[in-house]
Order: structure tokens, then C-alpha cells, then sequence
């Protein structure tokens, strides 16, 4: 499954790539790209537990970036 999240409040295009490590770390990702220009997290995972990576996407962003949030979830 691959869906596309507007973000809100990413500052940094560093803290975008970090993002983008972190998250394509979690089991069941098979690619994702936060880009920093368009404030847009794509994600393409596992169908089954989509919704739990997704959750976990949002945590690892928070940690990296406090104020910034996934919206559309």
C-alpha cells in the first residue's frame, strides 16, 4: 500500500533525511520519502499493519522534530 501525508511545521531538510532514514528502518517499509520542499511524507508499506507504521512514522518525526506533525492519518 502507498499513500501520500501532507505535513505540518518540518523546518529542516536535514531533519527531513533524518526522518526518512528512521522510517524506512521499520519492519514492513518498503520505501518512503519525506521531502522537505513539499512538506510530503510518502509512504509505501505493508498493507496489514499500514495504519501501526504509520503511527510509528508520526512518533519518529515528533522525536526529531518536536512541533512537526503527519496530517491525514
Amino acid at each position: 500500500m502507498k499513500k501520500t501525508y501532507r505535513m505540518k511545521d518540518l523546518d529542516c531538510a536535514n531533519c527531513a533525511a533524518k526522518m526518512e532514514r528512521a522510517i524506512g528502518k521499520l519492519d514492513g517499509v518498503s520505501a518512503v520519502s519525506v521531502n522537505f520542499i513539499t512538506q510530503k511524507l510518502t509512504l509505501e508499506a505493508d498493507e496489514e499493519r499500514f495504519e501501526a507504521i504509520v503511527e510509528e512514522a508520526g512518533r519518529i518525526c515528533r522525536r526529531i522534530e518536536p512541533h512537526c506533525v503527519i496530517l491525514g492519518r
